[in-house]
């Protein structure tokens, strides 16, 4: 049973413009299509809207706080890349993944066919059950967006369960003469549970 206040929710969003010459990155997998995704790193819409997610659940900012287009350190990056700082960012700050459910808004190419490719994927870049990964997958009807690729992502966290403090453990000490045998215990002078009204666990005696 989850505790529902150390829940947090993060919404994300994210859109690009298909262009043509450059591969399509979808969920972190290379798609066979006549047209990539125009952007400033490898264009994965889906992976940009998860990462905006993760930020936001944690108000960590955005991706482009951490990744700016017009750092040329990220030109063409691989979008993993931006997903794993925010898994550090939610793991900083104290949260796991329990769930996420995505939803695609495209014309062409058709995501049914691989969607459980894709969820696989994203699940695994994620380190989380393919089961906690939802991906579902629209057409812009009525939307003249048909030169567009768009990804909504809402993910929900929970707190991390913080250790238990250990026990202490106490001894009663009941008369003077326990504390006598104690004290010379300690001072490393055998002691003999007798003094202490106590049996033993193993006595000579017992085997007569």
């Amino acid at each position: 049973m989850h505790d529902l206040a150390g829940m947090r929710i993060g919404y994300g969003f994210d859109s690009h413009a298909f262009k043509p010459g450059v591969p399509l990155v979808l969920g972190g997998m290379r798609i066979e299509h006549t047209e990539g995704l125009a952007g400033h790193s490898d264009g994965d819409v889906l992976l940009h809207a998860i990462t905006d997610a993760l930020l936001g659940a944690v108000s960590a900012g955005d991706i482009g706080t951490f990744f700016p287009p017009s750092d040329d350190r990220w030109k063409g990056a691989a979008s993993s890349i931006f997903l794993e700082t925010a898994l550090e960012e939610i793991a900083t700050a104290g949260y796991r993944i329990v769930n996420l459910d995505c939803v695609l808004i495209l014309q062409r190419p058709k995501i049914v066919p691989i969607a459980g490719d894709m969820r696989a994927r994203v699940a695994e870049l994620l380190n989380v059950p393919a089961g906690d990964v939802g991906i579902k997958a629209k057409t812009p009807e009525g939307l003249n967006q048909d030169g567009v690729a768009v990804a909504h992502v809402t993910v929900l966290l929970e707190a991390l369960a913080e250790p238990e403090e250990p026990k202490r453990m106490t001894a009663t000490i009941e008369d003077d003469a326990e504390v006598e045998v104690v004290v010379r215990s300690l001072m490393g002078e055998t002691h003999d549970l007798r003094r202490l009204g106590r049996k033993p666990a193993f006595d000579s005696d017992d085997l007569t």
